[in-house]
């Protein structure tokens, strides 16, 4: 069956779009939605590697920044996989080598506990996430303005995101096992 590619003029002026042949009649919306993601994803990735740099750190990854900021959470010992679960990193080797990086840096440490290794962050990477988090107080908190709407409205969307990473993680496993 060919791809019905929904011509420009269908699109309505006021939708921004990455792609418009991906623009579906059911639900035009999900398209701005996904640009809006691919924006803020690469501002975000953006914005996390450039405070780690203010911070004392350059050369950092958005993974890199990622696991030390999960590491540090709540000052316990983490063990890979459980890294990359709640990070949603499906290739362990990635988060792997950014613990090795980690620990060159002297971020994080590591200790054997039976046939795990469970990954802490050092006294030197919690300083580095404390000074991340003055560096996001300073630069980035200034553009909100911290009231009970705004905050209501930003949970709202962070349910919504998490929802549809959901649905997309759904549609990825079907598409692995789909072929046209």
């Amino acid at each position: 069956m060919p791809l019905s590619i929904t011509p420009q003029a269908a699109i309505e002026p006021t939708r921004i779009v990455s792609s418009n042949h991906l623009v579906s009649a059911k639900s035009p919306e999900l398209s701005e939605f996904e640009y809006g993601m691919i924006v803020a994803g690469h501002a975000f990735s953006r914005w996390m590697m450039r405070c780690m740099s203010a911070a004392g750190y350059e050369d950092m990854t958005t993974i890199d920044v990622l696991v030390l900021h999960h590491v540090t959470h709540r000052d316990t010992a983490k063990r890979l996989a459980d890294i990359c679960f709640v990070l949603n990193v499906e290739d362990t080797h990635v988060v792997s080598y950014s613990l090795k990086k980690l620990a060159r840096l002297k971020l994080v440490t590591s200790a054997r506990k039976g046939k795990e290794a469970f990954f802490s962050a050092t006294a030197e990477g919690r300083d580095a996430c404390m000074r991340y988090r003055t560096l996001r107080e300073a630069c980035l908190m200034p553009g909100f303005s911290g009231g009970e709407e705004e905050n209501v409205h930003l949970g709202e969307l962070a349910r919504m995101l998490r929802t549809l990473s959901g649905r997309y993680d759904q549609a990825a496993r079907a598409a692995s096992t789909s072929s046209l």
